[in-house]
């Protein structure tokens, strides 16, 4: 059975989690904005959990002019649909914000699949 609670309940849970990204990460990520999103863009799964839209650290150079920060989703419904308990849903929170963040560094999603954040 699908998690139920607040917007705002949800949000202090992607705080909490991006709260436990070890400081010597977090400040190595610039120019990133976490939003969340009830549902995923219609080109997207509807189980689709989170989104990276922007370039990797990796792949920028000088010739690449930012036009906004890069973003990450979280997708809300997606989320608790998956989720039996709260618990649940912060670990699934957790693995989400990892693996999204790891994209802006450049680690693919089969690099992310060996680690256990896929």
């Amino acid at each position: 059975m699908p998690v139920q609670m607040s917007p705002e309940e949800f949000d202090a849970i992607v705080d909490a989690a991006l709260d436990e990204i070890p400081d010597e990460l977090a400040g190595l990520v610039r120019n990133v904005v976490v939003l969340v999103e009830e549902e995923p863009p219609d080109d997207q799964p509807d189980d689709l959990l989170g989104l990276y839209d922007g370039v990797a650290l990796t792949e920028r150079d000088s010739s690449i002019l930012p036009l906004g920060p890069d973003r990450i989703f979280l997708f809300r419904g997606p989320l608790l649909d998956m989720c039996d308990d709260e618990e649940d849903l912060a670990e699934e929170i957790r693995i989400t914000v990892v693996h999204e963040v790891a994209h802006h560094f450049g680690i693919d999603d089969e690099r992310l699949h060996q680690l256990g954040y896929a």
